[in-house]
């Protein structure tokens, strides 16, 4: 599968663990959606991924891409340390000036 350099830099960043490079992948003003919350900002997207990384450990494999009404759709594979894993979740990615500048995480 051919992912933008965008994409595949977030997913090692999540290989790795490694928040502050995830939280570079975005936009200075982007915006997370995930679990009904909402994280605005490199710092709060930083913030929520190390506290995702600790608490689930979180692993990435990325299964399908598709656009969507210029919505990158990226189909993932998660597995992790919480109930259920593996899961299949959709990753909505906005990209601008070859930054995230929105993703919603949904199922």
């Amino acid at each position: 599968m051919d992912l933008p350099i965008i994409l595949k830099d977030l997913l090692k960043a999540q290989e790795n663990f490694d928040s502050l490079s995830y939280s570079e992948c975005f936009s200075d003003d982007a915006i997370v959606f995930d679990e009904g919350k909402t994280h605005k900002g490199k710092k709060e997207i930083k913030s929520w991924n190390e506290k995702t990384n600790e608490e689930y450990k979180t692993k990435l494999e990325a299964i399908n891409l598709f656009n969507e009404d210029q919505i990158m759709v990226l189909t993932t594979k998660v597995s992790g340390t919480f109930d259920g894993s593996p899961i299949i979740l959709k990753y909505k990615f906005k990209i601008e000036n070859n930054k995230i500048s929105e993703l919603k995480i949904s199922n």
